[in-house]
């Protein structure tokens, strides 16, 4: 492979100073990460950096529409590949929670430590949940087959979405999926017997 080829396929400043925090951040946490170790480990110049990123609460904002484009990519693929259904629910979120990176919800995790001083956090953090709630939706019957219609499967999804963030936050505290899955099947059985 020749140097020119080489540099073609390197990514350029911007995603790598994004691709390193994002790491770096979700790892470790956004405040415990400083500005100077995410350039170092991008490999990019302060001067670089800045002209990319003026400031940390402006990477930070990055970072977070970028997770939420990687985690949604991912969790759409996932529930896919269990059948897309509300069955898929757990089975998707086991592959997420059993992982050896897993480090909670990045974005609850970003709204615990930077909410009250950098509002903005909050209010992606509510997009990213209504998205993850939107495509817990698409699981549920459309029509007719669903009793209560429109509005009920809006209800039940949202519920079923703050079923899985308390199972992310018990699998996060617990260090072990299990019981988090075990309870959120329940739960989620439970809503759909319900509705």
């Amino acid at each position: 492979m020749s140097t020119q080829d080489s540099a073609a396929t390197r990514p350029g400043a911007r995603e790598r100073i994004l691709g390193t925090a994002h790491d770096l951040f979700y790892r470790e946490g956004i405040r415990a990460t400083g500005i100077d170790r995410v350039i170092a480990e991008s490999g990019v110049a302060k001067l670089t950096f800045y002209r990319h990123f003026p400031s940390k609460n402006e990477l930070v904002l990055e970072f977070l529409d970028y997770r939420h484009a990687r985690w949604m990519a991912w969790f759409e693929a996932a529930l896919l590949r269990h059948g897309a259904t509300p069955r898929a629910l757990v089975p998707a979120l086991e592959e997420w929670l059993s992982s050896a990176d897993f480090r909670g919800c990045a974005f609850i995790n970003s709204v615990s430590e930077l909410g009250a001083s950098l509002p903005e956090v909050n209010e992606i953090t509510r997009r990213h949940k209504a998205d993850m709630a939107r495509a817990i939706g698409g699981l549920l019957p459309a029509g007719p087959a669903f009793p209560g219609g429109h509005r009920q499967r809006r209800l039940l999804a949202g519920d079923l979405a703050t079923a899985v963030d308390g199972a992310i936050i018990r699998a996060q505290y617990d260090g072990d999926p299990k019981p988090a899955l075990r309870s959120l099947k329940r739960i989620c059985k439970a809503l759909l017997a319900s509705a």
